[in-house]
């Protein structure tokens, strides 16, 4: 994760030295698209960990709180921007 996030914090100095530079405007659009993609991508990852994380500690809690940990973890996954 930690190197995912490297890369897009070098994309987002890149967009910001296309700035500077002046540079065609789709050219930084389709920079900013690349970005947003790679953002969503490593917010998947994450979520997928910490489910199997949270799921996998189920097994260990009564029903009640299993059902509080599921739908925290599809609210994790569903929630939109």
């Amino acid at each position: 994760m930690q190197r995912r996030l490297r890369r897009i914090e070098g994309q987002v100095q890149g967009v910001q030295r296309m700035l500077d530079a002046d540079r065609d405007c789709g050219d930084i659009v389709q920079q900013l698209r690349a970005i947003r993609a790679a953002l969503d991508k490593a917010t998947t990852l994450f979520v997928q960990a910490h489910a199997r994380e949270c799921l996998l500690q189920g097994g260990q809690m009564n029903p009640a709180e299993q059902v509080e940990l599921i739908d925290s973890v599809l609210e994790l996954m569903t929630k939109t921007y």
